[in-house]
């Protein structure tokens, strides 16, 4: 498609190539629309998860866990950084073409805002385009935040989760944060051979987690030699030609660590700042997200949004049923919401993965249900002998059930595999299957599934 009288050919407008976008930008072409989708990087086709975000950063952690050994080595480091850049170059090329080979797709690399409620504004270098369409969808994603503590932009020897990945290797790193970003990270450098040190604000890292399943992670990492301090209220960060220094504050006492690199690991906020909504009319939250109601639309006729940028779970997969949800409402016979998802779940990946859907003990017993729970180690599971046969039988399987009609209610595994395995429980949960009726199914041998078996064998 040319770029000439574009106003007028246009259908949809997709802003970002995130998961979700991309999926509907191929989907509404060979439908027969005519699409614009914006990336205002060449770095970034793709999105997030391909290029900055799941893909390579996993690809990081399993070269880490390969590692076997506590010194660092710059050679072997660089080797595995080299891979993942391999690998997210081909997937990035392979997105590309997914798109650009369409012949009603144009591709533009370039910043967008909006400049009235359905017209874009593309700066592509020196060049500036004015594209309008009758639909607008945005999937800009997410960014690292930025704390407002003395020293914490990025540069030099500061870092946040995309420019630590490219980093020389630290013989020692600060995390500040003890979140899901931060302790994979922490986890990752520390099996490379780091140091590491991670100042959490809270109580205790991963709060979220119940204590046992919590203590069971903190343990894991403490094997890779990760020190945690929890309550440390970080004041400042300095860094010079040697070294970078964190002062931070733990119960009114001021305290000081230096290392080789900081990573600032304090969350993510939705990328909307420089959108220009205000010309759209599109509404936005407090943290600056784009307000949608079920079906993805904003408060903009015509102007919708998928992923991160709205501020719910920041998953990849939750991006990609955003696209069910909008093409379904589109293309199909809307009878799909973002409120038909039950069970979803997720994974950090510490080593071993720590994997959990639904409610955690704390939450349940929060919310007044009447409870009942199966844990227990995974050294202890007897039938269990896949992570004993690839050398990593730590980590901790625990279930919450419903006392009162055996419903399953949430899980938490953390152990090899767990990745995997917590989709069935979630898919098991969907359907509304009983702990008794999953406890009672047929599982592969030697497999981590088949530890379900036992532990919800002993639902007290």
């Amino acid at each position: 498609m040319g770029t000439e009288k574009l106003a007028d050919q246009l259908d949809t407008i997709v802003i970002g190539w995130g998961k979700g976008g991309k999926t509907l930008a191929g989907a509404l072409a060979r439908s027969g629309e005519k699409v614009a989708i914006i990336e205002q990087s060449d770095q970034m086709y793709g999105g997030t998860c391909i290029n900055i975000g799941c893909v390579p950063t996993k690809t990081l952690i399993h070269d880490a866990q390969q590692h076997g050994s506590n010194i660092p080595d710059a050679k072997y480091f660089e080797a595995a950084v080299q891979r993942r850049d391999e690998l997210t170059t081909k997937l990035r090329a392979k997105n590309y073409s997914m798109l650009n080979d369409l012949d009603s797709v144009l591709v533009l690399t370039g910043h967008a805002s909006f400049s009235g409620p359905k017209t874009i504004k593309v700066r592509c270098g020196d060049e500036e385009l004015v594209l309008s369409a009758r639909r607008i969808v945005i999937n800009t994603g997410a960014q690292p935040a930025v704390p407002n503590i003395e020293g914490a932009e990025t540069g030099g020897r500061v870092h946040d989760s995309t420019s630590i990945q490219h980093a020389p290797l630290p013989k020692s790193l600060i995390v500040v944060g003890g979140g899901y970003v931060g302790i994979e990270f922490a986890s990752m450098f520390g099996q490379f051979g780091s140091k590491v040190t991670v100042l959490d604000r809270g109580q205790r890292a991963l709060s979220k987690e119940d204590a046992d399943v919590a203590s069971e992670v903190l343990s894991c990492l403490h094997d890779a030699g990760v020190a945690i301090v929890s309550q440390a209220q970080v004041t400042k960060i300095a860094q010079d030609s040697t070294s970078a220094t964190v002062s931070y504050d733990v119960a009114g006492n001021e305290q000081q660590v230096s290392a080789d690199a900081v990573l600032i690991a304090l969350g993510r906020v939705p990328a909307t700042r420089t959108l220009n909504l205000e010309a759209a009319g599109v509404q936005v939250g407090e943290r600056g997200e784009i307000v949608v109601d079920e079906f993805l639309a904003t408060s903009a006729e015509g102007v919708y949004a998928l992923g991160d940028v709205t501020g719910g779970p920041q998953f990849t997969y939750v991006s990609l049923d955003d696209y069910r949800v909008l093409a379904n409402h589109l293309l199909g016979d809307g009878s799909r919401t973002t409120k038909d998802r039950v069970a979803v779940p997720y994974t950090i990946f510490c080593t071993p993965p720590l994997s959990r859907v639904g409610l955690s003990e704390d939450q349940a017993k929060g919310q007044g249900a009447d409870i009942k729970t199966a844990v227990k180690k995974v050294a202890a599971v007897a039938a269990m002998p896949r992570p004993k046969i690839v050398g990593d039988p730590r980590g901790i399987i625990k279930f919450v059930v419903d006392a009162k009609n055996d419903q399953i209610l949430g899980a938490a595994l953390m152990h090899v595999d767990s990745q995997e395995v917590i989709n069935l429980v979630a898919l098991a949960m969907r359907q509304s299957m009983t702990a008794s009726q999953l406890r009672d199914q047929i599982f592969t041998h030697p497999s981590s599934t088949e530890a379900i078996n036992e532990v919800l064998g002993e639902v007290r």
